[in-house]
């Protein structure tokens, strides 16, 4: 079998594992973002081992060296997994303007520096009295950080509300957790290798602040004016220009050190100030479908269930998982607070999910020998509860709610309208 059957096979098993599941769990009343997730553990390489197993064509192709052949075929279901997550944090952009961010600055502020510097200094703690290392504890610390936005937009996606106030917030705090989750990493992983670098990491604050402000600014300003109905001229132009934008953007982030997907975001972000905006929206929604589901099911393919099996990992695991959730929900409850029990629930719950950025701060820990492959797995372990438990709390939350769907648009849209977003109060 050639390598690229091999490749072909494992997308057509990801792909059709995602849809089952996800309309399985779907039609059960829940996410199927859930369902994507666990399809990933059950048919991955640590359970039913249907996909990332290199065939005799691959292996040829590495002169039979078995871990080399995984690598590689690891890194290209990678490669569409990140790009689906693109594509998800691009729509995203696609419905959220630059205007409804900033409505909601100042909490979106309080609730990502708050949402760092909670779990951080929890999770420090909690390692440091444990016995293990300095910069072993740093390290699990800040995996604990940073949120994966992913998970969270596509659940408010499923429900319908990322026009709300609440959703507004979680992106926006997302995007600073970003930032400054990546000057964690730096100074931590810079200590990890002995080449700490003030001015690099202050170079890296300032290309990153840079990027985002002169891109939400400029580029919807630019739209704004410059926008015309170029579906008039040829309908498949406008997708065409906004994958463009996206590819692009995403990349230009990865090379000044943010994630790509803070680059996707704003390239959807700009164009949700174009008249052609809806438009867009409808005709990416076959490549979000082929590539989404691909992410989720890779995430999933990471968990390895024997790790459930070692008492000791599992105890440290279930505390990191405990100080997990609890100290984003207490960040953000902090920076909400005067907002209502409601949103401040709503937004520390979004911001959970550690997801794929749990998993790389491990791998750059475990790569380095800072961190020994047990606190590697408890930190796997943690990502994936944490990516699993907020789905159906989210879902549950809003259900209870009266306040869903296009109703909470239109009450959040008219509240908006009437008066700026004020300062927590800290």
């Amino acid at each position: 079998m050639s390598a690229l059957t091999t490749v072909l096979l494992n997308l057509f098993v990801i792909y059709a594992a995602a849809k089952l599941a996800g309309a399985l769990f779907s039609r059960l009343g829940q996410p199927g973002v859930i369902g994507e997730l666990l399809a990933g553990i059950l048919i991955g390489p640590h359970a039913l081992g249907l996909i990332g197993v290199p065939t005799v064509g691959i292996l040829d192709l590495f002169q039979g060296n078995r871990e080399a052949a995984e690598h590689a075929l690891e890194l290209v279901l990678e490669s569409f997994a990140e790009l689906g997550v693109v594509v998800l944090l691009f729509t995203v952009g696609l419905e959220t303007r630059a205007t409804d961010i900033l409505r909601v600055g100042m909490r979106a502020a309080a609730v990502g520096v708050l949402g760092i510097a909670v779990p951080f200094v929890l999770g420090f703690g909690f390692m440091a009295l444990t016995g293990h290392p300095g910069l072993e504890s740093a390290f699990v610390a800040t995996a604990l950080v940073a949120t994966s936005v992913g998970i969270t937009a596509r659940v408010l996606q499923e429900l319908g509300v990322l026009r709300t106030r609440e959703a507004r917030i979680i992106l926006g705090a997302a995007v600073i957790d970003d930032i400054l989750g990546l000057l964690i990493l730096a100074v931590v992983a810079g200590a990890g290798s002995g080449e700490a670098d003030t001015r690099a990491i202050v170079l890296i604050a300032l290309q990153a602040l840079a990027f985002v402000g002169f891109i939400a600014w400029a580029g919807t300003h630019a739209t704004r004016r410059f926008s015309v109905r170029l579906d008039d001229v040829n309908e498949i132009v406008p997708l065409n220009l906004s994958l463009l934008l996206m590819l692009g953007l995403a990349a230009l982030a990865s090379i000044i050190g943010l994630a790509g997907i803070i680059g996707a975001f704003l390239a959807g972000m700009v164009l949700a100030e174009s008249r052609e905006r809806f438009n867009l929206e409808h005709q990416s929604r076959p490549i979000y479908e082929f590539l989404v589901p691909v992410f989720f099911v890779f995430t999933g393919t990471k968990v390895d269930p024997s790790a459930l099996t070692d008492g000791p990992i599992v105890a440290i695991a279930a505390a990191i998982t405990l100080i997990a959730i609890i100290s984003k929900l207490a960040g953000a409850g902090v920076g909400m607070l005067g907002a209502g029990r409601r949103a401040m629930l709503i937004v520390g719950v979004g911001m959970v999910p550690r997801g794929e950025v749990g998993l790389i701060v491990a791998g750059i820990g475990l790569s380095q020998g800072i961190i020994p492959a047990d606190i590697f797995s408890v930190v796997v372990i943690m990502s994936i509860a944490t990516t699993l438990i907020v789905p159906p709390v989210l879902s549950a939350i809003y259900q209870r709610s009266p306040e869903t769907g296009a109703a909470a648009v239109i009450t959040h849209d008219i509240s908006d309208e009437l008066e700026l977003d004020a300062p927590p109060a800290v």
